[in-house]
């Protein structure tokens, strides 16, 4: 069976995988038609993530099709059309028993510390499938980017009056927009890429956008957007030590910063900086099972529309050419899908 594998750094190579056997338990049999390019497969590919070994098979924004299910599963059933909710947890640790799942400390996520489903079929616990009666692939693989963005949104918690602003308009950031535009908080978002902030004001009608060219002025800008009050919620998509560092500066007193980007290196500021607001600095790892849920019927019902976001896209074959320029902002990727079957 066909399948693609990041073999080493900056590196793809094309392996022949035995066939799955049939489902056991619990488990489904999934066939891969979709998969989006995350963040964290590019800093897989680039060697940056820390939660990833070589060689790994990618793949954890998924759009798939259940082909068998094992005994005992009543949740989805064959031909339907599902998204993945890639985190793996025992069920038994601190995290699982206090449900935080996504900090299972014997976690396990397809596609960066298992192999994922950048293969034509591949096995996987039937109680991680989400269906879909109306959804088709593309939809259903862009869910779980949707789930970051929603969880890190709820880290945060925008609240009408507050001014809240995200850092970094790639897909994570892009997903916490999805969600913190159904608060009634007045955002502002930031990237130091001007054709993304162009997407957003297009996309979205965001006015409130900030360029971060050097200058120094984006202070000013953000004094006057927020009356000098700056901000009561601040999410960082970046996962660049330097705009994690740095987004102290931005805070508003007693306000909140969550870090939703990843990076392997230290983040650093002076402790005056949080100090004196009394801020908050607070993670986002992974999602929840009823985010997904939630994005489905989201998606669904028309509230959000993944249609924009997919500004790439190639198919199995095509894979090792064109993989590399998706780790390049410059190309103005938003996301890239892969046409797997």
């Amino acid at each position: 069976m066909r399948a693609i594998q990041i073999s080493e750094l900056k590196t793809l190579k094309r392996i022949d995988i035995d066939e799955p056997s049939s489902p056991g338990a619990g488990e489904a049999l999934v066939r891969t038609h979709r998969m989006g390019v995350c963040g964290t497969d590019i800093s897989c590919y680039l060697g940056k993530f820390p939660f990833f070994d070589f060689p790994r098979i990618p793949g954890h924004e998924l759009g798939v099709e259940v082909v068998a299910i094992g005994d005992g599963v009543q949740n989805v059933k064959p031909g339907d059309r599902c998204s993945i909710e890639p985190y793996m947890n025992c069920g038994e640790c601190y995290a699982c028993r206090h449900g935080a799942t996504n900090c299972c400390q014997n976690l396990k996520v397809i596609g960066v510390m298992m192999d994922g489903g950048l293969c034509e079929s591949f096995l996987v616990r039937a109680d991680k499938l989400h269906p879909s009666a109306t959804l088709n692939y593309d939809q259903l693989a862009l869910v779980e980017t949707l789930a970051i963005g929603c969880h890190a949104n709820d880290r945060g918690a925008p609240e009408g009056g507050d001014h809240a602003l995200i850092i970094g308009m790639g897909p994570i950031g892009l997903a916490t927009l999805e969600f913190a535009r159904l608060t009634d908080a007045t955002i502002t978002v930031m990237d130091v890429n001007a054709s993304r902030l162009d997407f957003v004001r297009a996309t979205y009608g965001i006015e409130n956008t900030v360029l971060l060219d050097g200058s120094g002025s984006e202070l000013d800008q953000m004094k006057e957007i927020t009356q000098g009050d700056m901000y009561q919620v601040i999410t960082d998509a970046t996962g660049n030590k330097h705009s994690m560092g740095g987004a102290l500066q931005y805070i508003a007193p007693t306000g909140k910063l969550v870090f939703v980007g990843i990076t392997t290196e230290e983040v650093a500021f002076r402790h005056p900086v949080l100090h004196r607001p009394e801020a908050s600095i607070l993670a986002s790892r992974n999602a929840l099972p009823p985010d997904f849920t939630r994005i489905i019927k989201l998606i669904e019902d028309g509230t959000i529309n993944t249609d924009p976001w997919i500004t790439h896209r190639t198919n199995f074959d095509g894979v090792l050419d064109d993989f590399e320029s998706f780790t390049k902002p410059e190309t103005g990727v938003i996301k890239a899908i892969i046409e797997v079957v």
